[in-house]
């Protein structure tokens, strides 16, 4: 049968940890759904949690890794909203990943069918988890050695139209740019390797 989230997933005597990931949710839950059940499968469904029991449940620590809804409130002044706080265990997510660590807190969840609306408002990100972040492999600095740039701010922008152009003349774009004077140039977040312009084709003709 159907799981009712709420006996697993919402525990309100839970005590959260420094080393747990919290995410606060604004949910608007279905007609009928009690807020409990929201947030509860707010933290199933963005952790361990699927509909149904299945038998490889009892392979693995589901309390170790699961998703607790621990605290739930009402939205002051905003009809049948709640905010429900979620506290994920570090092992739920790759080291040094944002992509992981929002596939899972930000991805199917948010199509649920128990609820109406969901918001992430806020995230907690513990230091024991952020030190996984190797960061940029080099600093400013060493980006004005290689341009040769100092005493001033460096100025760049980004290609427009920022779909469109074909790889030839985007690196046409980007020589104009750095004979005008800018240090760099980039790409829109829109632009990936689309069939109009492949990244190999724009990535030559810039560098020529």
């Amino acid at each position: 049968g159907v799981k009712d989230y709420k006996l697993t997933y919402y525990t309100p005597d839970y005590e959260t940890k420094d080393t747990d990931i919290l995410a606060a949710f604004r949910v608007t839950p279905q007609p009928g759904v009690p807020p409990e059940e929201a947030g509860a499968a707010v933290a199933a469904e963005s952790s361990t949690g699927t509909w149904t029991t299945v038998w490889t449940d009892g392979l693995t620590s589901l309390d170790r890794y699961k998703g607790r809804c621990y605290h739930i409130e009402v939205v002051g002044g905003e009809d049948n909203q709640y905010i429900a706080y979620v506290a994920y265990p570090l092992d739920l997510f790759e080291e040094g990943s944002v992509t992981n660590m929002f596939t899972s807190i930000g991805g199917n969840v948010f199509g649920f069918k128990a609820l109406r609306a969901l918001r992430l408002e806020d995230l907690r990100i513990p230091p024991s988890y952020s030190k996984t972040f190797r960061g940029p492999p080099h600093g400013i600095q060493v980006e004005r050695d290689k341009l040769n740039k100092y005493g001033r701010p460096l100025l760049g922008c980004t290609i427009k139209p920022k779909l469109g152009l074909s790889a030839k003349n985007y690196g046409r774009a980007v020589y104009e740019c750095l004979r005008g004077g800018l240090d760099f140039t980039k790409d829109d977040e829109n632009v990936n390797s689309q069939p109009f312009m492949r990244w190999r084709d724009r990535f030559l003709f810039c560098a020529e």
